[in-house]
């Protein structure tokens, strides 16, 4: 009878020893870095344009971005995940796929829920400058059933059943841009940068693409989807993490090497002095992260948030309920009903001694020429049960060398708390206690 307790706790160590990996990010969490596209650290960068016109380029690219959750009412939630544009979000995350492990790069997104890559065989493949993934030199790659929870998960229209009895994936994009391939599960890896820290989880489910052709960059291999839904990476990771995320963006002022950072698990914990929080607010389509935005305030004026417009993502008008404004990391500015925006910039022109300008790209509607003099306003963002402090880093944008612009801009159906606003705040999701919370932080330091 020893023996066999002897030969049972032997195998109990020799297993915790195998998936050591994944304990310890269970235990520990880990930490990755989030690089800017527009970042001199990111594959995406462009060397031939100057600082300003990635500027730009960003700022439209949130127009762009935001187009996608203006639908009209009748379009399906399972429409609103599908018409994600690629290549639109703002940052860019490394991971390894398989064993052993393969460097990938995708475009993070709040805003959507499937994780997918190229691999091959390639039907068809745009051109990328990373090795394309082949899970034939993969011990743990498995393609997923029909019967699975992943493939369950898909929308009727987004995957369907093999004559193998597989599940396989179609998305079409906004612009005719389109993967598809198998449903499969594989290991992923993270590394941080500047620890050198490994942390592995088994069997993600994600998108194997072997058919895949539009406006996708070369520089990327896929998407990593962040949203609340089932297929999400945060989503799958579950309790490995305790349902638990965060990031913290360095504003778009920094120049230098600094990368943002994004942390999961116990790593993403937001605790201490200054922290506030608010409830995430569950609504059609769970894929985004809604807040409750009661107004916002400058100086001793208080503008209430409100809209006499429909909400399309709502039957019930626009600023008049819980959930009215989407938390977004992947949109570049802040969007707000016409009637909350306008009453707002009113308020900032009064408050504001300085010279109005026009934009240069004609894009913004309020700008000031920059200079020493120029003296920007702080604002408060008054979430339920959480109050924002928003300094002019968070809600003014340098367009070019002397012109300065409002990065807060109206929308006709939608609202979305972008990411210049989010700048130099650690902010952690908490899906399991459902809530967002913010702590003032200097996105840089340690770097």
């Amino acid at each position: 009878m020893a023996k066999i307790q002897i030969f049972l706790l032997s195998l109990l160590i020799n297993s915790l020893t195998l998936i050591s990996p994944t304990l310890g990010a269970l235990k520990q969490g880990f930490t990755t870095d989030l690089i800017h596209r527009d970042s001199p650290l990111s594959p995406l960068y462009n060397p031939s344009l100057d600082k300003w016109e990635r500027v730009r380029k960003s700022i439209r690219r949130s127009f762009s971005r935001v187009s996608r959750y203006s639908l009209s009412s009748s379009v399906s939630p399972n429409d609103v995940v599908s018409e994600v544009k690629p290549a639109r979000g703002e940052y860019l995350m490394e991971v390894y796929l398989g064993t052993p492990p393969v460097k990938q790069l995708g475009i993070v997104d709040t805003g959507s829920d499937l994780i997918w890559t190229q691999c091959q065989p390639c039907t068809q493949c745009f051109k990328q400058k990373l090795p394309i993934f082949n899970p034939r030199r993969s011990t743990t790659y498995k393609v997923q059933s029909c019967e699975s929870k992943a493939c369950q998960a898909l929308d009727p229209n987004q995957g369907s059943c093999s004559r193998r009895d597989t599940c396989e994936y179609i998305y079409t994009y906004g612009d005719q841009s389109h993967t598809s391939g198998d449903v499969a599960a594989e290991t992923f890896t993270f590394k941080s940068r500047n620890r050198g820290n490994t942390s592995s989880f088994p069997r993600i489910s994600f998108g194997c693409g072997i058919d895949n052709s539009g406006t996708f960059s070369e520089e990327g291999s896929g998407l990593i989807g962040l949203g609340g839904g089932p297929l999400s990476l945060v989503s799958q990771l579950g309790s490995s993490i305790g349902g638990k995320f965060s990031y913290c963006l360095i504003p778009f002022a920094v120049e230098g090497n600094f990368t943002s950072k994004i942390n999961f698990g116990t790593k993403g914990e937001v605790s201490g002095r200054g922290v506030v929080s608010t409830l995430l607010v569950q609504k059609s389509p769970e894929t985004f992260y809604f807040l409750t935005l009661e107004g916002i305030s400058i100086g001793n004026k208080r503008i209430p948030f409100s809209s006499s417009k429909r909400s399309s993502l709502s039957t019930n008008d626009y600023g008049s309920e819980e959930g009215n404004i989407i938390i977004d990391s992947g949109t570049t500015l802040t969007f707000l009903p016409e009637d909350t925006y306008s009453e707002l910039s009113n308020s900032v022109k009064r408050i504001i001694r300085g010279t109005p300008v026009l934009d240069p790209s004609r894009t913004l509607d309020l700008c000031y020429q920059a200079s020493r003099s120029l003296k920007l306003p702080n604002l408060t963002a008054h979430f339920t049960g959480a109050d924002i402090q928003l300094r002019p880093d968070n809600t003014f944008i340098n367009v070019s060398e002397d012109v300065v612009c409002f990065a807060f801009v109206p929308a006709q159906d939608i609202s979305i708390f972008g990411n210049v606003a989010q700048a130099n705040y650690l902010v952690e999701y908490d899906l399991e206690e459902g809530t967002v919370s913010f702590k003032p932080t200097d996105c840089t330091e340690g770097q």
